[in-house]
């Protein structure tokens, strides 16, 4: 008999971010599947014999195709295992989740997800900048920057031309294109802009800069990935972390 696969969100970074629901998955594990934005205090959460199986990535280096991670999962299920599937922010945004659901579906794979804080709004808040406000934002969009090889399908024309905040998230190796096509398609340069490393985390850093500004700060300041890049009036609200 098969096993049951939960897709967890582990939220933004903070081991204290996860839902109750994801916790409660983690303690009844036979088997966690996690990626490498996950923090390491959560896999204590585990049961002391349960399989942990890392399949974590970086933006160069892919070790496990995904198609593999997700025969891995299949895999772990019908071995009779209560897999859970743990992953950064929420399965369902930029995590590839969709993907592995669908694997799990057509394999008759028992599944259920668990969401989780994505980084796009739970990370920003932590560094005190919020995705709307009534003054400066009523929309927000969230994109990624992290595109296929040879294909860019973002209309970065209409991208700059958007009232609301715009967070663009696995997008640091290209920071400097990024905040030049946005310029270039009419976004103004001196729009409120950041950088937030590691959002969440006790060691998190927070640039702030014009638009066409950002990647030149964000290189002085020594901020690389994971990172989020968020453009729009609300990062001036950033600084309400100090008062």
């Amino acid at each position: 008999m098969s096993g049951k696969v939960w897709l967890v969100g582990a939220g933004p970074g903070d081991p204290k971010l996860i839902t109750l629901m994801g916790m409660e998955c983690l303690h009844q594990a036979d088997a966690v599947v996690y990626d490498r934005l996950v923090n390491p205090l959560l896999l204590a959460q585990a049961p002391a014999d349960c399989v942990l199986i890392d399949v974590g990535k970086r933006a160069d280096h892919h070790p496990i195709p995904q198609e593999q991670i997700n025969s891995i999962l299949i895999e772990q299920a019908r071995l009779g295992r209560n897999v859970v599937r743990l992953k950064g922010g929420d399965p369902f945004v930029f995590g590839r989740g969709g993907e592995e659901a669908e694997a799990l579906v057509r394999a008759g794979i028992t599944c259920e997800v668990v969401p989780g804080i994505t980084s796009a709004i739970g990370g920003l808040a932590r560094a005190g900048i919020p995705v709307t406000h009534r003054d400066f934002a009523s929309s927000f969009h969230v994109i990624t920057g992290h595109l296929r090889e040879g294909k860019d399908p973002h209309n970065w024309q209409l991208l700059a031309q958007l009232d609301g905040t715009l967070v663009i998230l696995m997008g640091m190796s290209r920071l400097a294109e990024i905040c030049q096509t946005l310029i270039a398609h009419g976004r103004r340069a001196d729009t409120p802009a950041a950088v937030v490393m590691n959002a969440s985390h006790p060691e998190q850093r927070m640039v702030l800069a014009p638009l066409g500004e950002l990647s030149e700060q964000a290189t002085l300041a020594g901020l690389s990935a994971p990172s989020l890049i968020v453009i729009g009036e609300v990062t001036s609200l950033a600084l309400l972390q100090s008062l």
